[in-house]
């Protein structure tokens, strides 16, 4: 009977998603109302995110016992993360030599409106065009970054690994759990609860304490999940919604339809190809149907785009749902909505070769390497947000020097294709934790 609720639940997300984008389409003045909706179910998502990770980290390692078991499903983890984002990157740009959306499909007048040496006029600064990107998504999406021309020039892969090194640390714990900056709180609690699993019977009500408050944590979701369909239909209403009256989906499509055709063929061969025969290679068990028993946390992330928002319901699917060991998803999936980001990394490769054939900039295969190279980095370092690729796309398109002005070729439909690599994303997150849920039997 529970399996049964379960399943229903997935039937009734989707069907909200069928329902919303209608409704958007039929009514979108309507369907933007629905906005404070969405906003509240995501509120509530993001609020359990920090604390989840804590307590779920925390009691994966406390379930261990002896630290020391911690290293192989570690390097595992790591290794499995490393491995599916080069191999996104490598299809994306496979595939986006193969279709060549950039050639012939943006026209000239498209091509000067973003030039570098054009000038703002009063007429577009009074009318801002599709896809321009404004203060407050860059300041959501980096918040610390200030763009000038002297970081813009700084930025590599020398600076990428910086930035990464110094993510893993913080100097205020309380501080990195307001922003959401999660791998300080994953190290933090990764080394706390190791020591507690050192000092035995002295902090026992500690440890247990831990444990019930992440089962609690896990029960809310259960709740919170029960009005997800309801939330979700608000979210995906909303934002459809404001596209169809701004006009924005049909230029959308007309402008960028060859190249959002290319993200979504390389989204789909890594989804539907590449994470499945790993999943089925490293478990033999039918990679289909674990995608089937994760459709309730694939959907959530279509829907908010956000793949840390998407954690709780991510864990309660892969552990009740996917047959996922609890150990294996509190420690490898908090990990996972952090820097493991396919998607991501597959979407930036295409964009910068988009890009660079739009504007007849031809690129050599050491200038694709290093498209690649620096995709592969920039996507670790991504936030876990909606468009957090918007910052860690200027850092590729740098790397090879194609100006950053263009850009505006493909944000405007930057916000549809978010859903479907936050989805593909999140599937890479669950099929990660059931592959290394292996490395924890002796």
């Amino acid at each position: 009977m529970a399996e049964k609720k379960k399943s229903h639940l997935t039937l009734y997300i989707g069907a909200a998603i069928v329902l919303a984008v209608a409704v958007a389409l039929l009514f979108p003045h309507f369907a933007m109302k629905l906005h404070i909706g969405g906003e509240i179910f995501l509120r509530l998502l993001k609020m359990m995110v920090v604390p989840l990770v804590m307590s779920s980290v925390m009691s994966g390692i406390i379930g261990l016992g002896d630290i020391r078991k911690l290293g192989r499903p570690g390097g595992y983890a790591v290794l499995y993360y490393l491995t599916t984002t080069v191999v996104a990157v490598a299809i994306g740009l496979i595939v986006v030599n193969i279709i060549q959306p950039g050639i012939g499909t943006v026209d000239k007048e498209t091509l000067e409106k973003y030039a570098p040496e054009s000038e703002p006029t009063s007429e577009t600064d009074e009318s801002p065009e599709i896809g321009t990107v404004d203060k407050e998504t860059l300041e959501k999406v980096a918040p610390e970054s200030e763009p000038t021309s002297e970081t813009e020039e700084s930025l590599g892969v020398g600076t990428i690994l910086k930035n990464l090194a110094l993510m893993l640390f913080t100097d205020n714990l309380i501080s990195s759990a307001a922003m959401g900056n999660l791998l300080p709180l994953i190290v933090f609690s990764l080394v706390f609860a190791g020591m507690l699993t050192t000092m035995g019977e002295k902090v026992k009500a500690l440890t247990q304490m831990i444990t019930q408050i992440n089962d609690a944590f896990m029960s809310f979701i259960l709740l919170l999940m029960k009005v997800a369909p309801l939330g979700i239909f608000c979210l995906v209403a909303a934002r459809f919604g404001e596209a169809q009256a701004e006009g924005k989906i049909g230029e959308v499509l007309r402008q960028t339809g060859w190249y959002s055709l290319s993200v979504l063929v390389g989204l789909a061969i890594h989804a539907f190809g590449v994470l499945p025969l790993i999943f089925w290679i490293l478990t033999r068990k039918n990679p289909y149907r674990f995608m089937i028993q994760m459709s309730e946390a694939l959907l959530t992330a279509f829907s908010t785009a956000s793949s840390s928002a998407t954690l709780p319901v991510t864990m309660k699917c892969a552990s009740l749902k996917g047959g996922v060991s609890k150990r294996s998803t509190d420690l490898v999936l908090p990990l996972g909505a952090t820097v493991n980001m396919d998607g991501t990394a597959l979407y930036e490769a295409v964009a910068a070769i988009f890009i660079a054939q739009a504007i007849g900039r031809d690129l050599s295969m050491m200038d694709q390497l290093v498209v690649a190279v620096t995709a592969t980095l920039a996507a670790i370092g991504a936030a876990g947000i909606p468009e957090a690729g918007l910052v860690t796309m200027i850092i590729v398109l740098n790397a090879v020097g194609l100006p950053i002005e263009y850009i505006g070729l493909i944000l405007s439909v930057d916000w549809l294709l978010d859903r479907f690599r936050t989805a593909v994303n999140v599937f890479g997150d669950t099929v990660g934790a059931a592959v290394v849920d292996k490395a924890f039997d002796p």
